[in-house]
Formats: C-alpha cells, structure tokens, sequence
C-alpha cells in the first residue's frame, strides 16, 4: 500500500542496507580519484574508456541498422573492442603515469605545476571528445578505425584540414565538444584537485606506478592488431579495434618490410613463378639481367603511333556509369562514349587510394604494402608506361588539378620522364577549391598543352588526374542537375561526366584527334562498401579505349586490371619494346591465366576471376570462392598454390623497389 506522498511502491524502495552498501562504493569510488596523486590519472582513464566505450557503441548501432553486422556481432565487439580500450589507455597515458612518478612532491604541489596540470588535463579531455566525433565521421568515409588513409591525411594538413572543414559540420561540432567538456570539468575539477592536494612519498609513488608499468608490459605481450580479428566480416573486426590504437600501428608500419609481416616462398621459386604468371606467346624473357621478369615483348605490325590521353576519374567506380548498369542517369557522357569504345566490363582498381591507381596505370606495379611507390623514397628512374613511350618518339606529360606536392605526385612523376603540369601552371581558373582546379579548368589546359606539342610536332602521351569528385563536392555555377555546393557524390559524378563531355566537344576540333586514343578509367571506387576485408564490387572501375577510327567499338568481359592499362594500348599500337612490368596484354593471353592484385589496408590479394586469395598480416591467408552476380564471397580450402603464385608477385615486386631492380638491368 502507498501513501499520497510516496513515488514509488514502498516494496520497491530498496532496504536502507542496500543504500548503505550503494553509497559506501560510490564513496570509496570518489577516494580512488582523490586520495592519490595518481587519482588524476585513474580519472583521465575512466573519462578515454568511457569515451572510446561511447563511440564504439555508436558506431557499432549505426552498422546494424545498415546491415553491416548482425546485433549478435555485439556479444563480441564489445569485450574485444573493451581489451583494446584498456590496452590503448595503458599507452595512451603512460608519459602522464611517468610524470606523476617523478614529480617531486613539493614542486607538484605548487600553484604551477596544479595549473599547468587542470590546463592539460582540460586539454585532454577536449581532445579525447573531438577524437570520438572525428572518429565517427572517418567511419562514415571508409567503414574502418583510423588507418593508413588518417596517418597520410596528417602529411598534407592544409588541403585534408579545409576538405574537412567544408565537408563536415566542425564549427558545431567544436562548439558542443567546448561546452560538454566544460561541464564535464566543471563537474570534476574537485576530484582532480584533491588529487593534486596529496602528499605521497616516492616509496607510495613507486607502488602504484610499477603495478601500472606491469600491466602494460602485460598488454603489450599480449595483444596485438591482429588480436581482435575475430570474424570474417572486416566491419564487425574493424568496430572491435580501437581508433587510437589502430591509428599508430598504422603510423608505424607505413614502411613495411614485406617478408617479416606475409607470407613468402623461396626466392627461386617466387622468381620462377613470376616469370610464369607474366608470359605472353609474344614475349621472350632475356638472361642475364638482375631483373628475373625483364622480357622483350614482341608485337607483330606496322606500329600505330597515336595519340595517348589517360582520363584517371577521381572516385569512379562502375557502378555510376549507366553503361556498366547504373539506372540513375548520372553518366549520359560517358554512356556515349563507352558505345564507341572499346569497353571493358571486367575491370579492377589494385587499391582504394588515388596514389594505388597511379602506380598502377603509370607503372604497372602491384599495390605492395603499406604505401604505394608514389609516396615512398627511392622512387626515380622506375620502369614505367613513359620509358616505352619517350623511346617511341612520345613527350610524356602529367597534368594535375591540384598542387602536385601532394603525395609526392610532382617528384614522383617528374623523376620518372614526364613533364609535370599541375595547379601552379594553371594561375587564373574559372572555379577551384581546396583539391584542385575544376575539371573544366583542368580539361581546358590541358588540351591547350596539347596545341602546344602537336605545333612542335611532338606525340603527346599525357596522363590528367582530375580532383572534382571528391568532397567538399563544390562545383562552378551553371551545370545542368549539379548544384554548387551539398549535392554529395552523385553531383561528382554529374560534374564529372559533364566536364568529360566538354573536353569530347573541343578536342573534337582539333586536327590530331583523330589520330588520339582517349582512355578513360578511375583511379578507385567511391569507396569502400562491404563486410569483407576485399569487398570486390567496390574495386569494380570503368575502363573505356576510345579511337573508333582505328578500332572496332566492341565490349572485352576479359579479366583485367589498371597495371594492364599499359601494355594493352602498346600491343594495340604494334609497339614492341623491352619490359618489366607487372602486366600484361588482356588481348594477348589466355582469358584462363588472367589475375588482378588488391589492397586495402594491410590486406593483399590476388584474383582470378572465381578464387580470392588474400595475404593477411601476420603471414596468414585466406580463400574465397567469389559469386559475382550475387557478390557473395564464401571462405573456402586454402587454395596453396593461389598463396604461392601471390606471394611472388608481392615479395618479388618489393624487392625490386628495395633493391632498385624495377629497371631494365
């Protein structure tokens, strides 16, 4: 029975023992932060686990509720996920612990030191918000904690800095991250000041830090990146990682040495399996070179020295193009073209980065972790596309919309026999913003960088690299169905296919184009979807061969990949030349022994068309059976000799870098 004054049932109010025994470990709770000078610490901890606890959370709702992971997946992100927080926080807040050991007693006591300490530890507190929120939005763009993408993005501040500052909504987010942390300080800025208030000698200071010291020597032996993939789908192992903690990792293996980290066979053998997987009937490998692969490739004809123009799209996938089956009518420029190309519907990005898709086309090099060969040291003087074409009478041109010190594109491509055009050359653009010029701007210098060379009677070879398709997704005023500003990744698209079709209307007039074939491709997909550690639908490019006077428009369903690009074009050209490359001629071998190689993050694969092979860090492997329609990957028996064949190719393509052997010696 209730009174008329009571708020509950009084059978439901809890006995005074169990209040007792509630306030007792709310108290004892409090004395933990305030009777230590380590308190601080265990305070700054508690606020990282909750906050990164908070953000997993989050992060794991929003994927169930797209049907990435299952809510049962819960029953294991959540401890594993757990682990990682308490491991990230040992590391996190080791030099903090460091300090509170070593600090004198009566130097941690002065009115100084406690203000320098509430400033930091303010500080923190902000930081480890703001972390989350960033946290969120860089899962939004690539389904995946921190990774190598966040450690590149700190390269290039300025350009990643306005990018995000005009994609995402950082003013709010900054205001309501200073006035929670505000509060949040307000409301315990009387138990870290107890904490600073304690007098603890070294021998109570030594205790408490060596229990701290044992516990992350602990953690350290004991977990590792590789500690929580625990499933087969990438998105429920990537919500059980921990942001901070995969965000250094990532920072300290960017330069990998392959061989510790996957998988290797013999040297021998990796050599004489390589030189079976690059084979052509019409190649013929040469002994006596450092290069096992090194071959003259022999292509029967009178040669047909045309024109070469690389469109490398930023960000296009097949799937926008209504040609390879998109029903959104974004590409009505690009469906045209593709019905007078030669159209291939079978094609593969090696990566999920612009640099991926550069050293690939360029190159014709496998995507070998963790960084792509345009970014690395020691990148001069390679084999690529321009040695073949500078020795076939070509002027090898690279034209950027953007400022090509970004990922080393400038160095890269000025090392390696292109005359480098980027966003300094072009001072008075109609429209730009933080990437580049617009693509309009972009297609229009370059075409007149085309005038220039023809009237000087040199063959262009240029390779444009385009930046519109990309966020903040601002384009210029006055295109048809693309707003200026917030229009998102479908306005990219229809900026994209628009500026394609006005550079088709004035290259169109001029009198080499007949004599130019127009290659159009992307450099990656929009992004990566997918539960699986190499979602193959998201590698799935666009790939059109564009000369209809000098071939026959039809649609190739041959296996193929950007590190073809190259010796495809030289054997339709008739080119014979001396070579090392990685690809090979689609037309030129059996659709049976077709490959592509992948990445993403630290996985790589090989592809063949039904079996998926990927190299895992750690050395270990796995193989898919892949259902294309249906785009289902099912794990199936390791296929060894699949394991063996790209262990080769990735082993060996990392030693040539290293030992400078991608060169025809």
């Amino acid at each position: 029975m209730t009174t008329a004054g009571s708020r509950c049932p009084s059978n439901l109010l809890p006995p005074d023992s169990a209040l007792m025994t509630l306030h007792f470990r709310i108290h004892s709770l409090q004395r933990v932060f305030e009777s230590s000078r380590f308190g601080a610490l265990y305070l700054a901890a508690a606020i990282y686990v909750a906050i990164s606890a908070t953000t997993g959370l989050i992060l794991s709702v929003l994927a169930i509720r797209q049907g990435q992971i299952e809510a049962s997946a819960l029953l294991a992100v959540i401890p594993i996920g757990t682990l990682y927080d308490l491991a990230t926080c040992l590391y996190l807040f080791a030099p903090f612990a460091l300090y509170l050991f070593l600090m004198p007693q009566k130097l941690f006591n002065s009115k100084a030191q406690r203000l320098f300490m509430t400033v930091v530890f303010s500080a923190t507190v902000f930081g480890l918000m703001y972390l989350g929120a960033v946290e969120y939005y860089f899962f939004d763009e690539f389904n995946a904690r921190f990774n190598f993408v966040a450690v590149e993005y700190l390269i290039y501040p300025h350009e990643v800095f306005v990018n995000i500052w005009e994609s995402y909504p950082v003013a709010r987010a900054l205001l309501a991250i200073t006035l929670i942390s505000a509060v949040l300080m307000w409301r315990l800025y009387p138990r870290l000041r107890a904490s600073m208030l304690q007098e603890e000698g070294f021998a109570a200071r030594w205790k408490s830090f060596a229990v701290f010291a044992v516990l992350l020597l602990a953690v350290h032996a004991a977990v590792n990146i590789n500690t929580g993939r625990y499933s087969n789908n990438r998105v429920a192992n990537e919500l059980a990682a921990n942001g901070i903690y995969s965000f250094f990792n990532a920072a300290v293996n960017s330069e990998m040495d392959y061989p510790q980290f996957y998988i290797t066979v013999p040297a021998d053998e990796a050599a004489r399996r390589l030189r079976q997987l690059v084979a052509q009937p019409n190649s013929t490998f040469v002994s006596g070179l450092r290069n096992p692969i090194a071959r003259h490739v022999e292509n029967p004809g009178q040669p047909m020295p045309l024109n070469i123009v690389i469109l490398l799209e930023e960000s296009l996938g097949a799937d926008f193009l209504g040609a390879y089956g998109d029903t959104r009518g974004l590409t009505p420029n690009l469906d045209r073209i593709a019905e007078e190309s030669v159209m291939f519907t079978n094609s593969y990005a090696t990566g999920t980065r612009t640099v991926r898709g550069m050293e690939a086309v360029s190159a014709s090099f496998p995507p070998v972790p963790a960084e792509a060969i345009v970014k690395r040291p020691n990148n001069e003087n390679m084999f690529n596309w321009s040695t073949v074409m500078q020795k076939n009478g070509y002027s090898p041109t690279f034209i950027y919309g953007g400022f090509g010190t970004f990922d080393n594109m400038n160095y890269f491509f000025g090392s390696n026999g292109y005359r480098v055009i980027d966003r300094t050359d072009m001072p008075q653009p109609k429209f730009s913003n933080i990437w580049g010029v617009s693509d309009e701007d972009l297609f229009r210098n370059a075409i007149k960088v085309f005038d220039a060379q023809h009237a000087r009677g040199e063959k262009v070879f240029s390779i444009i690299m385009t930046t519109s398709n990309h966020k903040p997704f601002t384009f210029p005023e006055g295109v048809p169905g693309v707003p200026t500003k917030n229009g998102g990744r479908e306005a990219g698209v229809r900026y994209s296919d628009y500026a394609i079709g006005k550079f088709f209307e004035e290259i169109k007039t001029k009198p080499y184009f007949d004599d130019t074939m127009i290659i159009i491709l992307g450099d990656h997909g929009a992004r990566v979807y997918g539960k699986e550690d190499i979602p193959l639908r998201t590698y799935e490019l666009p790939l059109l061969f564009y000369s209809p006077k000098h071939f026959k428009p039809r649609k190739v369903d041959i296996l193929t990949s950007q590190i073809d690009v190259a010796p495809t074009v030289l054997g339709m050209l008739n080119i014979s030349y001396d070579s090392v490359f990685f690809g090979k001629d689609v037309f030129k071998c059996d659709p049976k022994d077709r490959f592509v190689l992948l990445n993403h993050n630290r996985d790589i694969a090989l592809y063949d068309g039904s079996k998926l092979t990927e190299l895992n860090f750690r050395k270990t492997s796995n193989t898919y059976l892949y259902d294309k329609p249906g785009n289902r990957q099912t794990k199936t028996k390791r296929d060894e000799e699949q394991v063996k064949n790209a262990a080769s190719i990735y082993q060996s393509a990392y030693k040539f870098y290293v030992d400078k052997l991608y060169r025809w010696q």
